[in-house]
């Protein structure tokens, strides 16, 4: 099967400072020597993650393998954390199912797993950690949860408030505690200079006694320093909290301190403020400006108003800033999400659901990647930064808002994104529940019935894809719907191919392709171009270079550099049949790039793959050891062989077997295993013989 992407895992903003801890940290560097599983818990706002974080970033250097940190906050749906995982852990979805993948890849590896947020999906959590833990050995997993995970051998450690002064300590002792640290290295962000002082050291430590030591209140009261000297802030919260947690007696004191400082946050906001918070709760992934002006207005917020509304619940610390590119998104810790989300009325998240899933329709069809456009990358970029709003879109139309058809749509418009990142198994997660529920030949199910084809096949499906191919037939034949049928007849071609028959299935590729001119498809065009070149390079490559040329040639006229990268391959590859390899060499050259800037590691592995093989003709077998390693490296992280792809098994035995037999056996083993040790980035720099990188291999 060829896997054919058309265009992951993008990372963390920067945070402010981490404060104190140094007790557990040292606490957990010591249990994970004793236990395979070790759980953060605590009250919500204490500070689990941010620690969870810092230990993994701690302790990454006594990890061979590393430490790799998975977020949940985002994730709403259990049966997708399999999914998340191994996306997460750069894993991407070949021929075989996201479990045995993920475990084949931690199998043996000395590396320690942080699973953030696990609370919510708390059964399916239990159920991975445990089946991971079982088929590893070295394998170490640290999880937060509000809640144990109940999995045999879990050992706890539960997450305190910081370390707050006593009353009659001196200053100098005072400003040594880590809650009156915390506090003033907030307040120093919202009140340049600010500092501990004899004068003041008194006020914030009964500030930071009253917070308990809560990060996520210390945060908050912090940021009303802006415009509040702390004397009077310490009167407003011993107003406040005397009032707030007067009736509470139940809650744990750590539970009501934080609830009573949430309470006098939101207190503090206008009333457009209170609303603003709640509705931007609904994003989990975080939000830009224009977003929450389509989504959030009306009610009560006009549009012009969001700009200043958001900046003041940046001062209050309500939102966080995080800067991509020239893009600011604002975010949510996940303790205020969730208080916002209870602040929002029945009636309100109706409309909300109903703007939210229109936007992210709009958004998903605007951000094809698969069309020959400029902006294809930066597409990509968009759907990785909105992956967990575009989720919420996704269940709130299969669920809440029961409109299967704009589901079906989002689902379908972002299928080049599923198979770039290699998260197969969620494309079609979304599409069987929509075409589940959805009935009829409309134009959204009959789409989503030849996507759900395309990616079954990807992941080696072909019995399921063949039943939607033929369902997709018999309802486009049925509805006139002739541009579902060439996708169909497409597909169908796809599958004849990867069964065996390549005349049956090279004859519904044409009759595709000639259904596409006439419909004036050019995206369609170009899609058909792709997959007719990559296949037709193994036995037809005289023809397989020409429609390769063709698709070049329409993505220089529309200026799609990135789909021009996956043209540029099927032409090296039917170049390389043809006994070419210096144009495969060339063609080679300009695919790395797009392919490493969007991460696509199928990709990637193929051009390190083929350019040791031009190394091998051009004689420098060292070389070519060294990048057959590295792309080893590559397809055992992605859970792929060439050796399973048709045009390149006879390229890949022939290239090694060559190789071994110039250098004899020790030398291409070791240098094989150079290879596998330079990294993917490295690796690449170095197969496109950048002077640094060789000079630094050759030492």
């Amino acid at each position: 099967m060829v896997h054919e992407p058309l265009a992951g895992n993008a990372s963390r903003a920067d945070e402010s400072p981490f404060v104190g801890r140094r007790h557990e940290l040292a606490e957990i560097r010591r249990l994970l020597t004793r236990t395979r599983l070790l759980t953060l818990t605590g009250a919500g706002g204490v500070g689990k993650s941010r620690l969870a974080r810092q230990a993994a970033e701690t302790l990454r250097a006594g990890y061979p393998d590393g430490a790799e940190v998975v977020e949940l906050a985002g994730l709403e749906d259990a049966d997708l954390l399999e999914s998340a995982v191994a996306g997460a852990l750069g894993l991407r979805e070949t021929l075989r199912p996201t479990g045995p993948v993920l475990l084949d890849h931690l199998r043996d590896k000395r590396m320690l797993l942080v699973l953030d947020n696990c609370e919510h999906l708390l059964t399916a959590s239990a159920t991975l950690i445990d089946r991971l833990l079982r088929g590893t050995s070295r394998l170490r997993i640290l999880t937060t949860s509000r809640q144990t995970i109940g999995v045999y051998g879990e050992q706890l450690l539960r997450v305190p408030s910081l370390t707050i002064p006593a009353s009659d300590e001196p200053p100098r002792k005072i400003a040594r505690r880590e809650a009156v640290r915390l506090f003033a290295d907030r307040a120093a962000t919202v009140r340049p200079g600010f500092s501990i002082t004899a004068d003041n050291a008194t006020t914030i430590a009964r500030i930071s006694q009253r917070l308990d030591g809560i990060p996520l209140a210390i945060e908050l009261a912090a940021a009303r320093l802006r415009t509040t000297p702390t004397d009077q802030l310490l009167r407003e919260l011993d107003d406040r909290f005397t009032t707030l947690t007067g009736g509470n007696t139940t809650a744990p004191p750590r539970h009501q301190t934080l609830r009573a400082t949430m309470d006098w946050s939101h207190s503090l906001c206008s009333p457009a403020e209170q609303h603003l918070w709640a509705r931007l709760a609904t994003f989990p992934g975080g939000v830009d400006l224009d977003t929450a002006e389509k989504i959030c207005t009306g009610n009560g917020i006009e549009r012009d108003d969001i700009i200043d509304l958001i900046a003041g619940l940046v001062d209050k610390s309500i939102l966080t800033t995080h800067q991509t590119g020239p893009t600011t998104r604002y975010r949510m810790l996940e303790s205020i999400r969730a208080y916002g989300r209870d602040h929002l009325s029945p009636s309100e998240e109706t409309t909300l659901r109903c703007a939210y899933c229109a936007h992210y329709r709009s958004l998903a069809e605007a951000n094809r990647i698969d069309q020959i456009v400029p902006d294809q990358v930066g597409r990509f970029w968009t759907l990785q930064a909105e992956i967990a709003n575009l989720r919420v879109a996704l269940d709130s139309c299969f669920t809440l808002m029961h409109d299967p058809t704009a589901g079906l749509e989002i689902a379908s418009a972002m299928w080049s994104y599923w198979v770039i990142t290699g998260t197969l198994t969620e494309g079609r997660h979304w599409l069987d529940h929509g075409l589940a529920i959805a009935s009829g030949s409309d134009p959204a199910r009959l789409h989503a019935l030849w996507v759900n084809a395309l990616l079954a096949l990807y992941q080696g499906d072909p019995t399921s894809a063949r039943t939607a191919i033929k369902e997709c037939r018999a309802l486009a034949e049925r509805a006139g719907d002739e541009s579902a049928l060439a996708f169909a007849l497409q597909i169908a071609g796809v599958a004849e191919c990867d069964a065996g028959d390549p005349t049956k299935g090279y004859a519904l590729l044409e009759e595709a392709r000639s259904h596409h001119r006439t419909l004036g498809d050019v995206d369609a065009v170009g899609l058909n171009l792709y997959l007719a070149s990559v296949y037709y390079s193994a036995t037809i490559p005289d023809k397989a270079a020409v429609l390769g040329e063709e698709l070049i040639a329409l993505c220089n006229a529309r200026n799609a550099p990135l789909f021009r990268a996956y043209a540029q391959f099927g032409v090296a590859i039917a170049a390389w049949v043809q006994g070419d390899w210096r144009w495969t060499e060339a063609m080679m050259r300009q695919v790395a790039i797009p392919w490493a800037v969007i991460d696509d590691r199928w990709g990637l592995a193929q051009f390190l793959e083929v350019m040791a093989w031009t190394a091998d003709a051009r004689g420098d077998d060292v070389r070519a050891a060294r990048l057959l390693g590295a792309a080893d490296a590559v397809w055992r992280a992605i859970h792929a062989s060439p050796i399973t792809v048709r045009y390149s098994e006879e390229s890949h035995r022939r290239c090694a077997a060559h190789s071994r037999r110039m250098l004899g056996n020790r030398a291409y083993n070791e240098a094989f295993r150079y290879g596998a040790r330079l990294g993917l980035d490295r690796a690449i720099a170095v197969a496109l013989e950048d002077e640094r990188a060789l000079a630094a291999t050759a030492h």
